[in-house]
Order: structure tokens, then C-alpha cells, then sequence
């Protein structure tokens, strides 16, 4: 597989589209765009096919070999700081960095991807909740690449539901600190040989504590101690197992045994979900980039594949010899799904990242709604767009040397993970929408119908037109949860996939709208006036199938 990580795109969107700027801005991408694609990119395919080791005698696990001199550079390069604050080692440069150059990393390899990008999301977790003694130990070493972060929530009996979690934790008076007990599955990057030691983010709750969430405590838990009256202290934290997945062969998702470890409680107690969520939505965001990122690495090789793919005959030249298949209009269909997808997610993804630099209430609103839709949304894109990037190749697509069939694999994760698809969509409807009196959602429609009232003086009425009618087709929607959900759940609950699919799809409207008045170029008009006749109009059909309603499901014999 070949990866050219896209650039001009990324800048295209910053600068021109969402206003964003800095100096060092080109400078940064290229060298990372330059790190992924000739260090990294090259270790994808043999991180598939070695995959990881786990040593049952010793309870370790082996990385495939070609990852660790990358990581090493990776490390020393700084790029896991990048947007951490410069008192704690990092670069301190706004998250929209880190976010621009994720794209490419996970393009480049999204199994050894994880391994920095979830130990990007323990910091922030850590610079939200942890006192200033833990930031100053923990917080400089994972910035450096010595320590690398997890996130360890779910447990064999509960994943979704965190209130039912029986890891538990008590209080030493032996050293002021915690002994944490019990067992965590599903752990990415829970035991490896990249650095010498792990921190576990963990979720567990004090004997006595409330039931639920509200009883629920965080804490660091370190592979090996050397502070706080401890000297090379081998923690009792070990990996019992690791899972045989579909896809991701290169990063270790192991089952983590807690016994008695040693912990360091981040935060108030019983408010472990606080800084937990920090964390975990920063880990959406970057699903939606593993997303992006498959679905634009397929795209790349399928789009090389159809231009030197010589088969039939052109269907306007019968008599001719035979042409490469980009002339097929049905191949063209599939390249150009991709495609109108690709661009505008890139844009929302990017997007997502300056809100968060930017802050203050209506970023926050925003952000709540477009994390659960972007999550959600972009990676369903990320395995759809994969599958008819891999139908470009044709056999050749389903056979293991040409690399397709590995994003396939590798993009499916990404449904899962750090909240299923499905409570994505149940977080949209229940939680998000209904928030503040729903003003999120109340300040979107009225921004997206102004922004588009003003967007048919910009002579591009053939896009502003299909948008208009979507946008209107979604606040129906949402008047119809509105007047429906309370009355019975189970309406609510049914069409929740359908209405995050509508929102993820306005969204994506939208910004091909934004990058049509940015630009005069006529292969993005193309692009977008392809997406609003081909793709948007599914709004119609989902928001026919929500008034449906949830009887006939609900009442089937299953």
C-alpha cells in the first residue's frame, strides 16, 4: 500500500476555509506528513502479518519488531507533546495540530497510531484532574514517549454501562496511597515492549461508595514506581491475555489483572468520570480520524489501481481497445462516494479540533453535538468507503498481498470502540440534544439556516439549494423526537441511528458548502454538487423511516 499524506488539502481547509493560521503550521505538516510516510507507512503491512506476542510465562507481549524505531523517533521528535503545555516537556502548540497531524500517522498505521494517540489522551485526562505533583511526574514522562497511557474502563461483565464495574479500590494507610483490585478487558496497549513503563488510567470504587456512576473513582496506576518512597517497584498489575481481533494486528488489546496494585487517586473521589470523559472524547475525536484516515488510505490506492487497471472496453467506444477501469462510470460512482466524503469529513474533523482550541459556550455546544455525530458518522463512512474502495480492486482487492482487505479489517474497530456506534446515537438524542434546554441543537439550526440564506448570493445555487431542503428535513426530525421520544422511548431509541446518520450527512453538506465559497476550483464544486445530488438526498428516506416509528421492531418475535 502507498500513502501520500494530503497536505495542500489539510492547509486548503485550515487557512482558506476555517480561517486558522500559524506560521509554523506548514512546516509541522510536512515534517510529519514526511515521518508517516517513510517511516511509518512501511510498517504497516508487516505489523498486520507479525502482529503481537504474548509471552504467558513471563506475562508480556511483543510488538512487531519494525515498530520500535519509528516510535523512537516519533518520541524524540516530540510529536506526542505537540499540543501539551511546554512546563510539562510538550511543544505547546494548539490541539489543531495534533489533530492535522493524527490524520496522517493513522493513515500511515493505525494499529501503531494507538499507542501515542491514547497516551495523548491520558494526558489531557491528567492536566484536567491530577494535582500538581502527579502532573509533574507523570505528565513530562509520557510527553518524552519514556511512559505510554491506557484507558481501562470496561470489565468482563460491563463496558457500556460504567456503573456496574467491581474493580475496586482501598485506601493503604501504608503509604497514603490505594490498592486497586480487579480486571479490565478490551486494554490497547495494556502490556507491550515499546517503553519500559505503562500508566493505567483505571475506574474503580471505594467499598461504600455509591452504586452506579456516581460512586465511581479514577486513578493512576503505573506499571513500575520510582518515586513516592518506591524504587523500581514492579506494580502487581499484569496482562493476563491478549485478544485475537479481525483487524489492528499490531496493537495489543489485552485483559489487565489488577491485584492489590499500587494506585494514585486523579481527582476528587467519586468524580472519576470527569476526568475519565476528558479523556474519552478526546479518543472519539480520534476515532473519527481513524475513520478519515482508512477510508482516505483506500481511496488513495484504489484511485492509483483504477488508472493503471487495464479491463473492457469504454462503454462510448465499444470498438476501442481496452481502457484503464477509472473510465467506468460505475468504478467513477465508487471513487467519487469516497471521495465527497473524504474532503468534507477532513474539514468537520478539523473543525472539531479549532472549536476546541477556541472554547467558551457556543464552541462547547458545538462540540456536543458534533463529537458523538463525528464519532459516529465517519467511521460507519470509514468501513463503507473501505469496502467499495476494496470492490475497486476486485479480486484483487479480497487477496491479503495488495493491502485492501487489511483496511477493511483495520477500519472496523473504529465502530466500536470507545463507545459503540449505536450509543453514539443514543448520546445524541438523549443527552446532547435535550442539554440547556436544547440550545445546542437550537443554535445550530439557526446559525446553519442563516449561514445558508446568505451562502445563494454566492452564485452557488445548485449546492445551497439540496441543503437547504436537508437542513429543513433534519429539524423535522428533530421536532418529531422532540414530540415522540418522551411519549415512548422506544421511538426515540429506534430512530436515533437514523437521526445522527441525518445529522452526520447535514454536517457534511455544510462544509462542502464552506469549501465551495473558499474556492473557485472546479473540482471541488464538482465535488460537492456530486455529494448533494447522490449522497445528501438519503436525508429524505431517514427521516421517512423515523416517522415510522418503533412498533414493528419492538413487537417482532425474536
Amino acid at each position: 500500500m502507498q500513502y501520500k499524506a494530503p497536505v495542500d488539502s489539510t492547509l486548503f481547509l485550515l487557512r482558506d476555509v476555517l480561517k486558522f493560521d500559524n506560521e509554523l503550521l506548514e512546516p509541522i505538516l510536512t515534517e510529519i506528513a514526511k515521518l508517516s510516510e517513510e517511516s511509518i507507512a512501511p510498517t504497516n503491512a508487516i505489523g498486520d502479518i507479525e502482529g503481537c506476542k504474548y509471552d504467558k510465562e513471563e506475562k508480556k507481549v511483543k510488538t512487531p519488531k519494525a515498530f520500535k524505531e519509528p516510535y523512537k523517533t516519533f518520541a524524540e521528535g516530540g510529536w506526542i507533546g505537540l499540543s501539551v503545555p511546554d512546563e510539562y516537556g510538550g511543544q505547546g502548540l494548539p490541539f489543531t495540530f495534533a489533530v492535522a497531524a493524527n490524520e496522517y500517522v493513522s493513515s500511515s498505521n493505525m494499529a501503531w497510531s494507538l499507542f501515542p494517540g491514547i497516551t495523548r489522551g491520558a494526558i489531557q485526562a491528567l492536566l484536567v484532574s491530577a494535582n500538581d505533583t502527579q502532573k509533574n511526574y507523570f505528565i513530562p514522562r509520557m510527553v518524552s514517549g519514556e511512559y505510554t497511557g491506557t484507558m481501562c474502563l470496561t470489565e468482563p461483565h460491563c463496558g457500556t454501562d460504567l456503573g456496574l464495574l467491581k474493580t475496586w479500590a482501598e485506601p493503604s494507610e501504608e503509604d497514603g496511597l490505594y490498592r486497586i483490585t480487579g480486571q479490565k478487558i478490551f486494554i490497547s496497549g495494556g502490556e507491550h515492549d515499546l517503553t519500559d513503563n505503562i500508566v493505567h488510567l483505571v475506574l474503580a470504587r471505594f467499598k461504600g461508595d455509591p452504586e452506579g456512576v456516581k460512586g465511581i473513582s479514577l486513578f493512576a496506576v503505573p506499571k513500575f514506581i520510582n518515586e513516592f518512597g518506591y524504587k523500581n517497584y514492579r506494580n502487581h498489575v499484569f496482562c493476563g491475555a491478549i485478544e485475537e481481533k479481525m483487524g489492528i494486528h499490531g496493537s495489543p488489546t489485552c485483559v489487565m489483572n489488577f491485584d492489590g496494585a499500587v494506585g494514585f487517586l486523579i481527582g476528587e473521589r467519586c468524580k472519576g468520570l470527569q476526568g475519565m470523559f476528558i479523556m474519552m472524547n478526546e479518543l472519539r475525536l480520534g476515532c473519527a480520524i481513524h475513520g478519515l484516515s482508512q477510508s482516505e488510505l483506500a481511496y488513495q490506492n484504489a484511485l492509483q489501481y483504477a488508472k493503471d487497471r487495464i479491463q473492457s472496453k469504454s462503454p462510448v467506444n465499444l470498438s476501442g481497445p481496452a481502457v484503464p477501469i477509472i473510465t467506468h462510470p460505475d468504478i467513477r460512482r465508487m471513487l467519487m462516494d469516497v471521495r465527497s466524503i473524504n474532503e468534507a469529513a477532513r474539514l468537520l474533523v478539523l473543525e472539531a479540533a479549532t472549536l476546541v482550541d477556541k472554547g467558551g459556550e457556543e464552541a462547547e455546544d458545538r462540540l456536543s453535538l458534533m463529537t458523538p455525530v463525528l464519532k459516529g458518522v465517519v467511521t460507519d463512512y470509514g468501513v463503507e468507503n473501505a469496502i467499495k474502495m476494496q470492490q475497486v480492486w476486485g479480486g484483487h482487492g479480497y487477496v491479503r498481498d495488495n493491502g485492501m482487505e487489511q483496511i477493511v479489517r483495520d477500519a472496523r474497530i473504529a465502530m466500536i470502540y470507545e463507545g459503540a456506534n449505536g450509543i453514539q446515537a443514543l448520546d445524541l438524542v438523549g443527552r446532547k440534544l435535550p442539554r440547556n434546554m436544547g440550545r445546542a441543537v437550537m443554535r445550530f439550526f439557526k446559525d446553519s439556516e442563516s449561514f445558508l440564506t446568505n451562502s445563494y448570493e454566492n452564485g452557488i445555487n445548485p449546492i445551497v439549494q439540496p441543503m437547504t431542503q436537508a437542513v429543513n428535513e433534519l429539524k423535522q426530525a428533530t421536532e418529531w423526537l422532540a414530540a415522540n421520544g418522551m411519549k415512548n422511548p422506544n421511538d426515540a431509541g429506534g430512530a436515533s441511528y437514523d437521526y445522527m446518520k441525518m445529522f452526520g450527512l447535514v454536517l457534511l453538506g455544510l462544509a462542502h458548502v464552506r469549501i465551495c465559497l473558499a474556492t473557485d476550483d472546479k473540482d471541488r464544486h464538482n465535488t460537492a454538487e456530486y455529494f448533494m445530488n447522490r449522497i445528501l438526498p438519503e436525508t429524505s428516506m431517514l427521516l421517512k423511516r423515523m416517522r415510522f416509528g418503533s412498533d414493528t421492531m419492538m413487537n417482532a418475535n425474536l
